[in-house]
């Protein structure tokens, strides 16, 4: 009976000896038995568009395959150029991220064998909507990708005390001529007058008196 005893003693010992040893090397950061290792986050571009149109000011994601060296985040100079190594300076502002994908591929194909280049864009920088009056944070703030009248007034901060909130106006350059585009705050967030909540452009100026 003691013997079994004994017996049984070892075999624990042995598989708890086991675990622990396969414990610690899960600790020390080596791969598991199924050798998994944790995969890193992928960059969240700041637009999903296509058709999105680079423009100054905006911050790139570069990123070359298997090229660390040529992997990195640039701003897009006022000139409308990135700075890349290898091709110096790269026309980027008028070009959508899938066409300056290709132009940096053409130019470092006579460098690297084969290169795969995906340009994201992180930061929007170059169009700007601004909101002015009585709001709490008035300013110039980043025009992102279908943004609306009633989402660009979020980014304000809320209304002062003083505020006018129907008899709110956009202000547009078309083809050189100012337009006025009414907003009545009240009846938009009632849902009675939907078609003054419209998508903003870059340059757009809101009012609130």
């Amino acid at each position: 009976m003691f013997k079994r005893i004994g017996v049984l003693a070892a075999f624990f010992l042995f598989v708890f000896g086991t675990l622990a040893q396969a414990q610690g090397k899960s600790d020390s950061g080596e791969p598991s038995q199924a050798g998994q290792t944790p995969a890193t986050a992928a960059p969240k571009p700041a637009t999903q568009d296509p058709n999105y149109i680079i423009g100054p000011q905006d911050i790139l994601d570069i990123n070359v395959w298997r090229e660390q060296e040529l992997t990195r985040a640039v701003p897009v100079r006022p000139d409308g150029k990135i700075s890349l190594p290898l091709l110096n300076d790269v026309q980027a502002a008028g070009l959508t991220p899938m066409q300056l994908s290709q132009r940096i591929t053409e130019g470092l194909k006579k460098f690297v064998a084969d290169p795969q280049v995906t340009v994201l864009v992180a930061h929007i920088n170059s169009q700007r909507i601004y909101i002015l009056g009585e709001v709490n944070q008035a300013g110039a703030f980043a025009l992102l990708p279908g943004m609306t009248v009633l989402e660009a007034l979020s980014s304000g901060g809320g209304f002062t005390m003083f505020a006018h909130v129907k008899k709110i106006y956009i202000l547009r350059k078309t083809n050189g001529t100012q337009e006025k585009l009414m907003f009545n705050y009240k009846e938009v967030i009632h849902g009675r007058a939907p078609e003054q909540n419209i998508q903003l452009k870059a340059g757009d100026t809101i009012v609130v008196p």
